[in-house]
């Protein structure tokens, strides 16, 4: 397993005792390559969820991107109209027929739909090797930003059983409340008694997502087996949200096998989400919850490469200053 146990303290374990833990942790080193990191997931046509997210989310913080469709949506910000889901005997074969040829690192775990895909993917997991067993994020994708559900009811079992086979679970309040069969947490109280619950149902560790609370932070609550840890970054003051679950949990699956902490891999992950959503209003996608942007650390003038400041008449293909106008088609 890439990252070890994690160093996340609870409330009386001494700040010297989590840096005991963490001593002699390695980073996982990549000899000419990336870290590879497999999305199974829909697809989200607008861009801003999905498996179209986690890429971005991927590229974004430097890890070479892999696919698995476990269903198409007709979607945009405004909500879902639709979903064809992928049979699950060929999600199957996608995965068999990707890690066949190539070496995956890190699998982050989105949509799956309908209970014949999550155990498709669970049999996958089960195939791999001690001695090469990606790290694994679960985030349970059940209902959309704008409220669509996108699990089948039926498909909730199946997603308990699921639990185990992940390093991580990353559930938002709602998603909790339905994996427990409880009503949703509405205090940080409340969070610790369903964390531990998830704790028990079989997820090795969990990072409880706060978004759904009020306040000034987004505090996120982690569990595993050590203790607690709160994760809070600045709540920010944006409707442009679509995508925040999957962009977390897959920007945690591509910090992770490059981290010497599950601490230090939230503690990153958060922040790097927070830039993306202080810019996501700079985005202006759709007429409902936009999207988060993936690359806010990269689209300004004085990174972006010559061929793309040609493009937005920055400069020519020379180097020589140009308008700001667009060429038109």
């Amino acid at each position: 397993m890439p990252v070890p146990a994690d160093s996340a303290v609870s409330e009386n374990r001494s700040a010297r005792a989590r840096s005991a833990q963490d001593q002699g942790r390695e980073r996982k080193t990549f000899a000419g390559r990336p870290p590879v990191v497999l999305t199974i997931a829909g697809s989200d046509p607008s861009g801003g969820a999905g498996i179209q997210a986690d890429l971005k989310t991927f590229s974004a913080l430097g890890a070479y991107g892999t696919a698995v469709i476990t269903a198409l949506t007709a979607q945009s910000t405004q909500g879902v109209t639709g979903v064809h889901t992928v049979p699950p005997e060929f999600v199957r074969a996608q995965l068999d027929t990707l890690v066949a040829d190539v070496n995956v690192d890190a699998i982050k775990i989105g949509m799956l739909a309908n209970a014949p895909t999550v155990r498709a993917v669970a049999d996958f997991l089960r195939g791999f090797t001690p001695d090469h067993q990606p790290v694994v994020v679960l985030d349970p994708v059940m209902v959309s930003t704008s409220g669509s559900r996108l699990l089948a009811d039926d498909a909730v079992v199946a997603m308990r059983e699921l639990l185990p086979l992940a390093h991580v679970i990353t559930p938002n309040l709602p998603e909790a409340a339905v994996l427990l069969d409880q009503r949703q947490a509405t205090d940080l109280a409340q969070m610790r008694d369903q964390g531990r619950n998830l704790l028990r149902l079989g997820a090795r560790r969990v990072l409880l997502k706060g978004g759904h609370l009020t306040g000034k932070d987004a505090t996120d609550l982690w569990l595993d087996a050590a203790g607690e840890q709160l994760f809070s970054e600045p709540r920010v003051a944006t409707v442009n949200t679509h995508g925040t679950g999957c962009s977390l949990s897959s920007a945690m699956a591509a910090l992770a096998v490059r981290s010497p902490s599950w601490t230090w891999t939230v503690s990153q992950a958060k922040r790097w989400l927070t830039g993306a959503l202080k810019a996501a209003d700079s985005l202006e996608i759709g007429h409902g919850p936009g999207p988060v942007h993936h690359f806010y650390e990269f689209w300004s003038a004085p990174i972006l490469g010559p061929t793309v400041q040609a493009a937005r008449g920055e400069i020519s293909l020379s180097g020589s200053a140009q308008s700001s106008s667009l060429h038109p088609r």
